[in-house]
C-alpha cells in the first residue's frame, strides 16, 4: 500500500486511538486531580501522532526519520508516566497491562519504518 498522506501510516491511526484512550482514564478518580502527572501523560502521548504527522510533512527520509524517533521518544515517555500512574494507584494494572501492549505495538511500527526510512538516504 503505498502512503499518500500521514493518515495512512497505521502508527499514526494507533497512536491516535491511544491518545484517546489515555484522556480518558487521566480525567478519571485521583489521576484526574493530579495535574502534573494528567498533563505530563497528555503531551507526551499527544506527541505520538503529532511527530508522526510533521515527519511525513518534511522535506526527505532523513528528516521524516529524525521525527519518527521523537515520536519514539514520546513513546517511552508515555509508558514511564504509565509506571508511575500504576504505582500510585491510579491506574489498574490490567489497564496499564493494555497500553503497554499498544505501546509496543505502536513502537516496533515506528522503529520498523524508521530503519525502512534510514535504507532510503
Amino acid at each position: 500500500m503505498k502512503i499518500t498522506c500521514f493518515e495512512d501510516i497505521i502508527a499514526w491511526q494507533k497512536s491516535r486511538s491511544l491518545v484517546s484512550k489515555i484522556y480518558a482514564v487521566s480525567e478519571k478518580g485521583m489521576f484526574g486531580k493530579d495535574w502534573g502527572l494528567r498533563d505530563q501523560i497528555r503531551r507526551s502521548v499527544l506527541s505520538i501522532p503529532a511527530n508522526i504527522a510533521e515527519g511525513f510533512a518534511r522535506s526527505g527520509n532523513r528528516e521524516f526519520a529524525r521525527f519518527l524517533s521523537i515520536s519514539n521518544g514520546s513513546l517511552s515517555e508515555t509508558k514511564s508516566h504509565l509506571y508511575i500512574a500504576l504505582d500510585l494507584k491510579y491506574i489498574s494494572q490490567p489497564q496499564f497491562n493494555s497500553f503497554v501492549d499498544d505501546l509496543n505495538e505502536i513502537q516496533r511500527m515506528i522503529k520498523a519504518f524508521e530503519d525502512y526510512l534510514k535504507t532510503r538516504f
